[in-house]
């Protein structure tokens, strides 16, 4: 499949093969595209690097997306080797792990401004300095999770960042259409990745998924990778400001059968029925 034949764009947030940002470099490499690869640190280029070069990358930079400069210096790079690109793929979020546990009420101001500026505001400084660089019809994308909607246990401060980040991709949208740029982002249904990991109990929100989702079964890298090809092809040419959920249908779904039977018989026990 040549899709991407001929595209070219810049990934922030690969780590290593078992991450939602490598499932989409892979489909869009696979897909014919070119790709620009960033690491947060030193510690990260060792994973990256052998990526990017499987992946024939003329670009691998350090990138610390909280740093204007550092943002600006990639994309300096991508013009002077690419001239224009056209797809930007944003994958960055982070938070303190004490943030990740106990009450959302307990988080710290600290660590508030930490999970906000990682996870959201850097979507705003990538795009404002991508822009310039971008052909017409470009696209750009970020990576979300149902806990901006929702209470997911121990998401926590990261659930108030990945809705920042929701709500940014709609101004974005509004404010980059003019030149022919859309920006939108992919939801994610809960997938084994290291960065998980972080999330305490996360190894029961994967078994809870599959017993929610329609599809009976957990999203698959795979799976978001060909999302991340629509949105970074021509095929999503009329799509911009959206939340594109690929959840094995998570989402639409209040409750199973099986846990509709587990509060029905909680609401006969309380007499509230």
């Amino acid at each position: 499949m040549n899709l991407m034949k001929g595209k070219k764009g810049v990934i922030f947030g690969v780590s290593n093969k078992h991450g939602i940002a490598y499932g989409i470099a892979n489909e869009l490499y696979n897909a014919g595209a070119e790709i620009a690869f960033t690491y947060a640190s030193e510690v990260m280029e060792k994973r990256v690097t052998p990526i990017a070069q499987e992946m024939n990358a003329k670009i691998i930079m350090e990138c610390d997306v909280t740093n204007e400069e550092a943002v600006k210096k990639v994309f300096s790079e991508c013009e002077r080797v690419y001239g224009k690109i056209d797809f930007v793929v944003h994958s960055v979020a982070f938070a303190n792990k004490e943030d990740l546990e106990g009450e959302f009420i307990n988080t710290t101001k600290e660590g508030w401004d930490l999970a906000l500026g990682v996870s959201a505001y850097s979507l705003v400084s990538i795009a404002r300095n991508a822009q310039p660089v971008m052909n017409e019809g470009g696209s750009i994308f970020a990576l979300t999770y149902l806990g901006s909607e929702y209470v997911v246990a121990n998401y926590n401060v990261m659930g108030v960042a990945k809705a920042a980040l929701e709500s940014s991709v709609r101004y974005l949208a509004s404010d980059l259409g003019k030149y022919g740029i859309r920006v939108n982002a992919i939801s994610a249904g809960a997938v084994k990745t290291l960065a998980a990991k972080g999330i305490s109990g996360f190894d029961k929100m994967l078994k809870a998924a599959t017993v929610k989702a329609p599809l009976n079964r957990n999203v698959t890298l795979e799976d978001i990778g060909k999302a991340g090809v629509y949105l970074a092809s021509d095929l999503s040419s009329g799509t911009t400001g959206q939340i594109l959920f690929v959840d094995c249908g998570c989402h639409c779904v209040y409750a199973s059968g099986e846990e509709m039977q587990i509060m029905s018989q909680a609401c006969q026990s309380a007499a509230c029925c």
